[in-house]
């Protein structure tokens, strides 16, 4: 076997997104590893990698959704797995990453567990990890691996463009300040004004919303933006202040449907056109039958080109060249 030829991209895939890893692989023209998954009669997950991969550039599609502790550790086990296969580098692609919220010590005797969960990841065998819109920024330093953060706001966007909202009666809602850099990036290239909501936080499951910034939205379109729909509070709760400001249409749009806990019925029940993720996250036949204007837009051609790129050792910020920030990658400088 010669050396190029053992170099080959190899994509395999935990049990948390399996579609999303297939779809990957159908986009890059090559075929979904063999690794045979399974649990021990306790719950312990068991992990066997069906195919050689020595000096191969392996990647392991594994977003840490719900159920996080169970996908984040199969991730960690297959890592290992392959750490003493023999590749020649290890990818941990991780769509959704989990832990994240908890990335600063904000009040006394908490975790840093997004700082935890990296130094296991590295511990564990990852040589590099690809992202997709971090909750926070910020966990790229957690690593002393490379580490490249994709957005998917071009696909995002892509998507609102077909709703065929005019930039005179669009307004950019963002569910809080925190959220706002990024709602003026999806702002920039849809037009229009933006606005945002003056949240209070009551509790970690739920927020109050007090009221509005920005642009008025009597008689506007409005369109939500945020990283995550979680239990769906902020969500709803802007909705809601979108509602009585007088927006006359409300469209939802989030990177990662968690969808967690009263998720569902929230959404269901909130005066929305459309709600509209990304396919980061798995979402169940059952709660897309109750949530018929949910819209999953595909972000496996945007990581199948950010593999294909590392892979063939190329610029991953060449994928971003129109967006601000731009791919944000680990010690380097934007």
């Amino acid at each position: 076997m010669t050396g190029a030829n053992n170099n080959k991209l190899k994509i395999f895939s935990g049990r948390a997104n399996r579609p999303l890893a297939e779809s990957i692989a159908r986009h890059l023209g090559v075929p979904l590893g063999n690794l045979n998954l399974g649990n021990f009669p306790d719950g312990e997950s068991s992990v066997r990698i069906d195919e050689d991969v020595r000096g191969r550039d392996v990647f392991i599609v594994q977003p840490t959704c719900p159920p996080v502790n169970e996908n984040l550790m199969e991730l960690l086990i297959i890592l290992d797995a392959f750490k003493r296969a023999s590749p020649a580098r290890v990818t941990a692609v991780i769509p959704y990453y989990g832990y994240a919220r908890q990335d600063r010590k904000d009040t006394g005797r908490v975790p840093i567990s997004a700082k935890l969960v990296a130094d296991l990841l590295t511990t564990a065998g990852a040589h590099r990890v690809l992202c997709l819109d971090l909750h926070a920024a910020q966990i790229q330093g957690f690593f002393n691996i490379p580490v490249d953060h994709l957005y998917a706001v071009k696909e995002v966007t892509a998507h609102v463009r077909t709703l065929g909202i005019t930039s005179d009666d669009l307004v950019v809602l963002s569910t809080d300040e925190g959220n706002v850099k990024k709602a003026l990036l999806y702002q920039r290239r849809l037009g229009g004004q933006i606005a945002v909501v003056d949240k209070r936080r009551a509790s970690a499951e739920e927020t109050k919303a007090a009221h509005l910034i920005g642009a008025p939205l009597v008689n506007k379109t409005v369109v939500i933006f945020d990283d995550m729909i979680s239990t769906a509070s902020s969500m709803v709760n802007a909705v809601e202040v979108a509602r009585k400001q007088g927006a006359k249409k409300i469209y939802v749009c989030a990177t990662h449907g968690l969808l967690c806990g009263p998720a569902v019925d929230r959404l269901r029940e909130a005066p929305v056109e459309q709600i509209a993720v990304t396919d980061s996250i798995p979402i169940s036949k059952d709660k897309l039958d109750k949530l018929p204007n949910l819209k999953q837009i595909s972000v496996a051609p945007l990581m199948a080109d950010a593999i294909r790129r590392i892979h063939g050792n190329e610029s991953i910020s060449d994928l971003f060249k129109d967006e601000t920030p731009p791919v944000e990658r680990r010690g380097e400088g934007r």
